[in-house]
């Protein structure tokens, strides 16, 4: 798969606020090693304040907690979590009051590899609230490349993964 350009970024923020706008729903993110990207690439789109509520960037483990993660999730599992990502999902929702929510922690590089977590490893979840309930999908990755590429391909992920319906 080919690194995301600006371009390319954009092309899939525009999809998704149209899909939010088509479907009457509202976005929030939460992000650490894409560091408020997705939500640039969202309020890049013109009229983005329409269907983008809020974004959290949650770059240190501090700041994960403040958003709502639990430490001993934070110690249990380390930031690039699948239970990470849940959290920070389910914050970035209740504190927005967004309808969907995408939340974003990985090992971009080109330090910070961990045993079992390469450079590369990130985990992205999305959260919806449907008739009451918030369901969530969490997927893990391991993306190839320089910093810029794992993030790129993360931001794209992200993106893409709002898209579901």
């Amino acid at each position: 798969m080919a690194v995301p350009n600006d371009q390319a970024l954009y092309r899939l923020a525009v999809r998704v606020g149209r899909h939010a706008l088509a479907h009457g729903v509202t976005i929030a993110t939460a992000e650490s090693c894409t560091g408020g990207w997705i939500g640039k690439a969202l309020t890049d789109v013109p009229g983005s304040s329409e269907w983008f509520a809020e974004g959290f960037v949650t770059y240190s483990n501090a700041a994960k907690h403040r958003l709502g993660v639990p430490l001993r999730v934070l110690a249990a599992q380390g930031a690039v979590s699948e239970a990470v990502v849940r959290a920070m999902t389910r914050s970035a929702l209740a504190r927005s009051g967004a309808d969907r929510a995408t939340a974003v922690s990985g090992i971009a590089g080109p330090s910070g590899a961990v045993p079992g977590k390469p450079i590369g490893t990130v985990w992205i979840c999305w959260g919806r609230r449907a008739r009451g309930r918030v369901r969530f999908v969490a997927r893990q990755y391991r993306f190839r490349g320089d910093r810029d590429a794992v993030r790129r391909r993360s931001v794209a992920a992200a993106l893409r993964g709002l898209l579901d319906p």
